[in-house]
């Protein structure tokens, strides 16, 4: 499941569109339409280089981050020093992953989820979220959909450069097995104004809503709704993400 090695160096470059910022303010919509409190202490689970775990410890949320990559983890260990900011980083498999306690709210952004291949491991990572979620505190992550995988993902080829580093990043998407696979080839410059080339391989696995509902219930969550990424309204054929709102319940 690990991915993102040699990418970790240049996430941040070819992210740089990304529009964060209002990511989160998405999330804090959602949580303070369902949360009955402002959360104190947020787990984002697959938090890559730390972008959305920098910007909610900006709103005053102590932040707690796990990944399963080395790499991607010493760029947001990097950006929390420099900043200094007091975020717990944890090297740590999403299946497998261990708090020292239980926190408000847990979030999984930028399609983390889909990298869980098998469902029974996915369904074992909301069976942990809920083991480590506080009484009525809230789970919140997204999923790329099936229109994505099949419309704008597909067979396709997409490539970028800027001035020290480029990509090329092909996808198949196998209908069968409901899995893309990203290719993923690196040129990066290193200090002798060389380009070095990397390779690297991604998996991801597209999910129905309905099982991920049936999911979700049965890891012993309680599910309140999926919206189309962005909005309060249901998912439409065309969306290309979508949000799931799930709860803690039977904590006292």
């Amino acid at each position: 499941m690990s991915s993102y090695n040699s990418f970790a160096m240049v996430y941040d470059k070819f992210m740089n569109n990304v529009p964060y910022k209002e990511w989160v303010d998405y999330i804090l919509s959602i949580i303070d339409k369902y949360y009955y409190k402002k959360p104190r202490l947020m787990l984002d689970l697959g938090c890559g280089t730390g972008n959305i775990t920098e910007l909610l410890a900006d709103k005053g949320i102590d932040m707690i981050g796990v990944d399963n990559s080395s790499d991607m983890l010493f760029v947001a260990k990097e950006k929390a020093r420099i900043n200094n900011r007091d975020i717990l980083y944890l090297l740590q498999d999403m299946r497998e992953f261990e708090l020292y306690g239980t926190v408000d709210c847990i979030v999984s952004i930028c399609d983390s989820m889909n990298y869980i291949l098998e469902e029974d491991d996915l369904l074992q990572v909301f069976r942990l979220v809920n083991n480590y979620l506080d009484p009525r505190g809230l789970f919140i992550f997204d999923l790329n959909t099936y229109y994505k995988y099949n419309n704008i993902l597909g067979d396709n080829t997409f490539s970028e450069t800027n001035e020290d580093s480029a990509y090329i990043w092909d996808n198949y998407y196998y209908e069968e097995e409901k899995i893309n696979e990203y290719d993923l080839t690196l040129f990066i410059k290193d200090e002798n104004n060389l380009y070095r080339r990397y390779t690297e391989t991604h998996y991801q696995k597209m999910y129905d809503l309905n099982r991920i509902k049936q999911l979700i219930i049965e890891a012993g969550l309680e599910y309140i709704d999926c919206f189309e990424a962005f909005s309060f309204e249901s998912p439409a054929e065309t969306s290309e993400r979508v949000y799931f709102i799930a709860r803690e319940k039977g904590k006292q």
